[in-house]
Order: C-alpha cells, then sequence, then structure tokens
C-alpha cells in the first residue's frame, strides 16, 4: 500500500513540476476538489479527446456527434430523476468537522485492515450500522464522532434571470447523456440517421461531490465522453451489441491510447448497485495506485430516458418505421467514460524510474510533442540557425519542443518526464554530414538520421 501511496505521490509532484495539472485557485490558498490543467496538461487532454472523437465518431457511419449546453432546465433533471435521486449519501466528523462519503469511508477503511465489504445499494441506516459496528475512525483525526448518514443532492442549481424573485431554477448538467435524449428528435429531423444509431458528445458535467482527494480522478467539474446508441429491441441481439462495445472500448484503452491490458478489468454491477431501469451494466476498471476503480461504464438503459421524457414533455420521442409505419421507442446501450480519467490512467500507466531516470511512456499518438529539437551549444550560431531550421521544419507537420537551455542531458530528462518519445540533437558533424542525432525516450538509444529523412522517420514511429 505504501508503495502505491507514494507512486501517486510521485505522479502528482511530477504533474505540478511538468505542467500538467495544477491545484484550483492555488494562490489563494486552492479550492477543494478542483484542478487546472497546464500546458502539458491541455495538449494531452486534448489529444485523449481528438481521439476519442476520431475513433468513436469519425470513423464510423453508425455514430454522429452534438454539443450541447452545460445548462439546461430544471424540467430536463425533473424528468430524469435527477432532482429527487441524485444523491450520495454523505457523513461529518463532529470531532474536525471532514465531510465525506460513508461508501468511500467503509472502503477505504476494509481496505486497509484487508476486509472487503459491499456497500453497493445499501440505505443509509444500514450504512450506519457498518460504521458503528465496525468503529470506523475519522481518516483525519482518528475519531470515532459521526453525524447520522444523510443524502446530498449532486445538481449544481442555477438562478437565470437579472431580477431576485423573476429568476428561473436551471441546474449545470450532472451528465451529458440528458442533452442527447432531449435532442433525440432535432437529430432524428437533421440527419440521416437510421437505426441502429449513436449519438455522441464530450463536455463538461459538474456534480457537487465531496472526493478522497485522489488527484483529478473524481472532481467536482469534469469532463465525460458518453455514446447513447439507439436500436430496435426487436429486430437486434441486444447483448451482441452490448459485448461489441466492450470489445470497442477495450480496444480503444489498449490499442489507441496504450494503456497495458494487465492494469484493466471488467467488473459486473450487482443487482443491487445496477439502476433498476437497467437490464445489465458493466465497469471497465483500471488499477490506480489507490486500486481497481471506475475508468469506464457501459450500460443498457432500454427505453427509459426517452419514455420518462416523452411523459413529461410531451414531445413523441419516436423512429417511425418506414416500412411499417409503426412507432418505436428505441433502447439504449451507453458507453460512459471519465475523460479526466483517462487522462490520469495513461499518466500513471506510463510513469517509469529506470537506471536512475524518470520518463512517460506515453503512446506518441498522445504525447504532448511528438520531438524535440535542441542545438548542442546555445552560443554557437551556426548550431543554433541549422537547429532551428530542423525545428521549423518538424513543427510544420507535427507538434515539436525547442531548448537550447542548459546541458544536454538536463534538456533529455525534462523531455523524459513530459513523456516526448525523440529528441533530436543537431552537432557538429551535422553541419557537414546533413544527419542529426535522434535519442529514442524508452530505451535512451541513438541513432544518425539524414535530414531530409526525418520526417519519414518519424511519422514511421510514430504511427507504428
Amino acid at each position: 500500500m505504501k508503495e502505491k501511496n507514494d507512486l501517486m505521490e510521485k505522479i502528482v509532484a511530477l504533474s505540478k513540476r511538468r505542467g500538467f495539472i495544477y491545484p484550483g485557485s492555488e494562490i489563494y490558498g486552492g479550492l477543494a476538489n478542483t484542478y487546472d490543467y497546464g500546458p502539458m496538461g491541455a495538449e494531452l487532454l486534448r489529444n485523449i479527446r481528438n481521439i476519442w472523437w476520431e475513433f468513436f465518431v469519425q470513423q464510423r457511419e453508425d455514430i454522429v456527434g452534438i454539443d450541447a449546453s452545460i445548462i439546461s432546465s430544471h424540467k430536463v433533471w425533473d424528468a430524469s430523476g435527477h432532482t429527487a435521486g441524485f444523491s450520495d449519501a454523505m457523513i461529518d466528523c463532529k470531532n474536525c468537522q471532514a465531510r465525506m462519503r460513508a461508501d468511500h469511508l467503509i472502503e477505504d477503511f476494509a481496505g486497509k485492515n484487508g476486509e472487503e465489504i459491499k456497500v453497493e445499494g445499501l440505505s443509509e441506516s444500514e450504512l450506519d450500522k457498518i460504521i458503528t459496528d465496525k468503529k470506523v475512525p475519522c481518516p483525519k483525526c482518528g475519531e470515532h464522532n459521526w453525524t447520522p448518514v444523510r443524502k446530498f443532492n449532486l445538481l449544481f442549481p442555477v438562478k437565470l434571470g437579472i431580477l431576485e424573485g423573476d429568476q428561473s431554477l436551471a441546474y449545470l448538467r450532472g451528465e451529458t447523456a440528458q442533452s442527447i435524449f432531449i435532442n433525440f428528435k432535432n437529430v432524428l429531423d437533421s440527419t440521416r440517421v437510421k437505426m441502429p444509431f449513436g449519438v455522441a458528445q464530450i463536455g463538461k458535467s459538474f456534480r457537487n461531490e465531496i472526493t478522497p482527494g485522489n488527484s483529478i480522478f473524481r472532481t467536482i467539474e469534469f469532463e465525460q465522453g458518453e455514446i447513447e446508441y439507439f436500436f430496435d429491441p426487436e429486430k437486434e441481439d441486444w447483448e451482441k451489441l452490448f459485448n461489441t462495445w466492450k470489445d470497442d472500448m477495450w480496444q480503444f484503452a489498449t490499442d489507441k491510447l496504450g494503456v497495458s491490458a494487465e492494469n484493466l478489468r471488467w467488473r459486473p454491477h450487482t443487482d443491487e448497485e445496477r439502476s433498476f431501469y437497467s437490464k445489465r451494466t458493466e465497469d471497465m476498471e483500471y488499477n490506480f495506485p489507490f486500486g481497481f476503480k471506475e475508468l469506464w461504464g457501459l450500460a443498457y438503459r432500454a427505453d427509459y430516458d426517452l419514455t420518462q421524457h416523452t411523459k413529461h414533455s410531451g414531445k413523441e420521442l419516436v423512429v417511425v418505421d418506414s416500412e411499417t409505419g409503426k412507432k418505436i421507442v428505441p433502447h439504449v446501450i451507453e458507453p460512459a467514460v471519465g475523460i479526466n480519467r483517462l487522462f490520469l490512467m495513461t499518466l500513471v500507466d506510463a510513469y517509469r524510474e529506470e537506471e536512475g531516470r524518470i520518463f512517460l511512456k506515453l503512446s506518441p499518438k498522445i504525447t504532448p510533442f511528438k520531438a524535440a529539437v535542441f542545438p548542442l551549444l546555445h552560443n554557437k550560431p551556426e548550431l543554433m540557425d541549422k537547429a532551428q531550421e530542423v525545428y521549423k521544419m518538424i513543427k510544420k507537420q507535427m507538434p515539436a519542443a525547442w531548448d537550447a537551455r542548459g546541458n544536454i542531458g538536463k534538456r533529455y530528462a525534462s523531455q523524459d518526464e513530459i513523456g516526448t518519445p525523440f529528441c533530436i540533437t543537431v552537432d557538429f558533424d551535422t553541419l557537414t554530414d546533413g544527419a542529426v542525432t535522434v535519442r529514442d525516450r524508452d530505451t535512451a538509444a541513438q541513432e544518425r538520421v539524414k535530414i531530409e529523412n526525418l520526417l519519414d522517420y518519424l511519422n514511421s514511429k510514430i504511427l507504428s
């Protein structure tokens, strides 16, 4: 456990040191459960977003995308059941006023004591009983002096309007899925989609959660990548579709993001844990330093959402069969992933300490930079000019970094820690033989490559 805690601390330190993740509002003492993405983090996050969109939307003929508002009418969340049932079981320590989720408190306590306690689907009174019977202490102060467990709604209310009293209630969205359902008819009317088809969205969601402090794993503002895949249950085998989605999700994590399959697993939801309208739900979990945790959810939601919105809005959300004229309420399979969790997973999976150096073994497809260019010496104009020429040539084709500070060793160390797969050095021999030294991040091996062949060399390595 200590080794895993140390790993998380190292990743958090590297993330700040190299500009991946910063604490939110840091100069004012910070704001709990918020984080900002620095220059390297912004690039990595954008690359993950783009590759997700390319794989699940642009390369498929059966999926279209939308980008909906993050603020929506309270009626949307009334219909979906979020205003009534979207809550966590919270508990407060009377001694130090620490607030936390009751289920997380029990799970963390059990894990530290080598136990496994199932808390999914338990009522507040059942959670209270476990905490009392086990004498679960507060992880902050060590005392056992708790308030009763109570429900806490996770939605963020927003009041729209200038004059108080005339303001209307809305909510920041708690998930991106509902905006797909309420735009179902718009998508049907404005495109040529035919069942089975999917609607995808990447965007911010907000949940007023108490989090356990595992960096960006669980935050109040986060980014989701969700797809609602609509199909006719009389014509399609939902279990076959479900398993196909499992294969696609696994392929994305391992092939596209380059994550080790041995750190992934599927976990089916228990009957108590699964939503009442879902016939099957499974989580793809990743082995983070704090244990196997949910990365990506896959749920068969049946026709619950479209039926609810039809009932509450009075608008028919159906597909009309062009041959029979029959009105069909499609069923839905939903793969939903936290983009920020994909980000954290790639950092954890890529972190290496070997032979006295630290590097991120990120897939070259998602690294912030594909290459870095150095002059051997920064005080030699002929080397600087040639290195700038090489740098500009590469930068026209792919993201590249320039570094002329300090010595070569420090430059290598800096690029290793942000995951740059290739470092290119222009030296005095370059001026006569037209070749540069290319260093591989993973092996630290070096080879000479002609400048005229450099772009082909890099592209072959990055795309392989």
